[in-house]
C-alpha cells in the first residue's frame, strides 16, 4: 500500500480465515463510510485460509478505494486471532507516527452506522478509557449481548448448573450483560467491533499470543484494567455481526461440541487469573455444576444443558492444559 502523506489516526484490523466474501464486505462497510480526508486505513490479514481465500482477497484489492486504504497480509501460517492481530499491531507501533486508535472488526461483522466517530468521541472524552465496544445486531435476530462481566468461579459454576433458581440467586456474577445494557463502564466488550486506544494496547504489550482463539479479548481487557485502563460499552455505535460464520461457535448454544482450542483458551485464562490451584478450583466448580445439571435433568425429564461430551472435554483438554501448560507469563512472539 502506498505511504499516505498524512499518518492514519485510526487503523482497522480484520483477521480472515475461510470467510473471504464476508471479510470483503467488512472492509467495504468501513470504506463506504469514509470521506477523502478521513485518516483511516485498513489492515486485512488472511491467516493461511484453506481454498482460494487469498486469491479472492487479492482480487478485491483492485476495488475502488482499496489500493489507497487497505494493506493485505497474505500469511502462510494460521497464527490464530491473537497473533494475527499482533502481527499488525507491532507494524503499526513501529511507524514513525503510530495511529491513536485501533479498531478490531470481525471478518463476519460490518459497521451499521457512524460507529468509528461515535467510539472515538467516547474515548476522547474519557482519558482513562482504553476500550470502547459497539452494540451488536445479529441478522434476523436484532440486538444481542455485547458487554460482559469478567468470568469467575461462581459464574462458571452457575453456567454449568444452568438451573433457573441457581442462576437467579447468582445473577450478580452472570457474565453476559443484557442486550439493552445502558452505556457506561463494563468489564469487557465483544471483540466483534471494539475501538482501542493505542497507548492502552502498548501498555499491556498487545494480545497474549498464547491464546489461539477465544478469551484473548477478555484477557487483554483484564490486563488493561490492572494497568489502570477501563472499558466502555457504547450501544449507540452499532455493528452487524453474523456470529459463528467465521468460527462455527455461537454464544448461548452449547449443544454443539466446542473445539479443543476453546478449552485450552479457557484453561489459559483461568490459570493466568488464579494460578494452577485457582484454575483447578474453577474446573472443579464446572464439573460439580455439570453433575448437578445432569441430576436435575433426570429428575425433571428434560435434556441436560450443554453438549453431552462437555464434562469429558473439560477434564481431558482443559484439565491437561491447567496441569501441564506453560507458566503464563506473556509469551514471546507476535
Amino acid at each position: 500500500m502506498p505511504s499516505d502523506p498524512v499518518p492514519a489516526e485510526i487503523s482497522v484490523i480484520i483477521i480472515n480465515y475461510g470467510t473471504a466474501d464476508l471479510a470483503v464486505a467488512a472492509v467495504e462497510s468501513v470504506l463506504s463510510r469514509l470521506d477523502a480526508g478521513d485518516r483511516v486505513d485498513v489492515h486485512l490479514v488472511d491467516n493461511a485460509s484453506p481454498g482460494d481465500d487469498r486469491l479472492r482477497l487479492q482480487a478485491a484489492m483492485a476495488g475502488p478505494g482499496w489500493a489507497e486504504r487497505v494493506r493485505f497480509y497474505p500469511e502462510t501460517v494460521n497464527h490464530g486471532f491473537a497473533r494475527g492481530n499482533n502481527l499488525v499491531l507491532r507494524a503499526l507501533a513501529a511507524r514513525p507516527v503510530p495511529p491513536r486508535w485501533v479498531f478490531f472488526l470481525n471478518p463476519d461483522a460490518q459497521l451499521a452506522n457512524e460507529t468509528l466517530p461515535l467510539l472515538v468521541g467516547r474515548l476522547d472524552a474519557d482519558r482513562r478509557a482504553g476500550f470502547a465496544g459497539a452494540g451488536i445486531d445479529q441478522p434476523g435476530t436484532g440486538p444481542v449481548v455485547a458487554a460482559f462481566r469478567f468470568p469467575t468461579l461462581i459464574s462458571e459454576f452457575a453456567n454449568a448448573v444452568a438451573f433457573g433458581p441457581v442462576s437467579r440467586m447468582l445473577r450478580r456474577w452472570r457474565v453476559p450483560l443484557p442486550p439493552d445494557h445502558p452505556e457506561g463502564p463494563v468489564d469487557w466488550v465483544a471483540g466483534a467491533g471494539v475501538l482501542a486506544r493505542m497507548d492502552a494496547l502498548q501498555a499491556v504489550d498487545f494480545f497474549d499470543p498464547g491464546f489461539f482463539l477465544y478469551y484473548e479479548e477478555v484477557d487483554l481487557m483484564r490486563r488493561a484494567r490492572a494497568a489502570g485502563w477501563h472499558c466502555l460499552y457504547v450501544p449507540e455505535a452499532r455493528v452487524i455481526h453474523a456470529e459463528g460464520a467465521a468460527t462455527g461457535v455461537k454464544s448461548g448454544t452449547q449443544r454443539r461440541r466446542r473445539p479443543a482450542y476453546w478449552y485450552r483458551s479457557w484453561a489459559r485464562y483461568f490459570r493466568k487469573r488464579g494460578g494452577r490451584a485457582g484454575a483447578m478450583a474453577v474446573l472443579a466448580a464446572v464439573l460439580i455444576g455439570t453433575i448437578f445439571n445432569r441430576l436435575l435433568s433426570l429428575l425433571r425429564r428434560r435434556p441436560p444443558a450443554g453438549a453431552l461430551c462437555a464434562a469429558r472435554d473439560y477434564l481431558r483438554i482443559a484439565g491437561y492444559a491447567v496441569l501441564f501448560g506453560k507458566d503464563h507469563r506473556h509469551d514471546q512472539g507476535l
